[in-house]
């Protein structure tokens, strides 16, 4: 299974998820009398769509090399990132306004049964996490990263609410906000995440030197071709789950136009071979 195809699985895998637990939490929310809990629907509802988006870039991002797009179509997947950040500030100031709202408004207790529908979301949530992030490590898809942190958020708000919904409980009357203050500190808590999920897709569109470890690895495999007696400049750049290259490699100044260029594909042939998350790789060849 290609990076691509593995991260739309991965991407449906959210679609399902996010679909059911939004469906869940209104219900709790409403039927339970808890904001957190509905506080915790508007963020899945907004992940549904995001979830959506992030398959649309997904796909779009397969679409092959054209005359128009010579390098392919990866420059969306970061731009799919800044929309999907854009539904989660939405989210956080949804919620903060309504929790605002409901703290300043008397309100009856949390219903006790819905502390168990949090602890059942929260351990899904953060399952839903892990799968994700993993899958996003092996694909290199910046906005399967985004969506993997929408799972971790709605953990966090998720265990925000059950703290302060246990907190009402506990203390009784007079404490009936401490669900909405959890609302509130999880709107927060949301606002952080964005910007932990804007930078990277930032960096990725102004194709900032953010692949060090990357191109060590390059370095060692070139001089493992015969012929190529090392490297001078590497730079690496990211178009969707691929990663493109531009590498000087030195070979010896007294061998042919020809052979360079032979030289040099096998070098970009064996690249390829050991790296498959690289995409083009322009060689410069360079006397020693």
């Amino acid at each position: 299974m290609s990076n691509e195809q593995t991260a739309i699985k991965a991407t449906y895998f959210s679609i399902i998820g996010n679909f059911l637990l939004a469906l869940l939490k209104w219900l709790a929310g409403y039927f339970g009398n808890s904001y957190a809990l509905i506080a915790d629907a508007i963020e899945s509802t907004a992940d549904i769509f995001s979830s959506f988006l992030v398959l649309f870039g997904l796909k779009y991002a397969k679409r092959p090399a054209d005359e128009n797009h010579p390098y392919g179509h990866g420059r969306i997947e970061p731009l799919v990132t800044f929309v999907v950040v854009g539904f989660l500030i939405i989210s956080a100031t949804i919620i903060a306004y309504k929790s605002i709202q409901n703290i300043r408004t008397p309100h009856e207790l949390p219903k006790p049964w819905t502390l168990f529908v949090l602890l059942a979301i929260i351990i899904w949530k953060e399952v839903s996490f892990r799968v994700v992030i993993k899958k996003s490590k092996e694909t290199g898809s910046s906005s399967l990263r985004a969506d993997a942190w929408h799972h971790r958020s709605d953990a966090i708000t998720s265990v925000a609410a059950f703290i302060g919904i246990s907190i009402a409980l506990i203390l009784g009357k007079g404490y009936e906000s401490a669900d909405d203050f959890a609302a509130l500190f999880a709107s927060g808590f949301i606002l952080y995440n964005c910007y932990l999920i804007f930078r990277p897709a930032l960096g990725e569109i102004m194709d900032e030197n953010l692949y060090d470890d990357l191109i060590a690895e390059i370095r060692i495999n070139a001089v493992k071709v015969d012929g190529i007696l090392g490297t001078e400049k590497c730079f690496v750049r990211k178009l969707g789950t691929k990663h493109l290259v531009d590498l000087h490699a030195i070979v010896s100044g007294d061998i042919s136009v020809k052979e360079g260029h032979q030289l040099a594909h096998r070098l970009q042939d064996y690249l390829q071979k050991k790296m498959p998350q690289l995409g083009n790789i322009l060689i410069h060849i360079e006397p020693d």
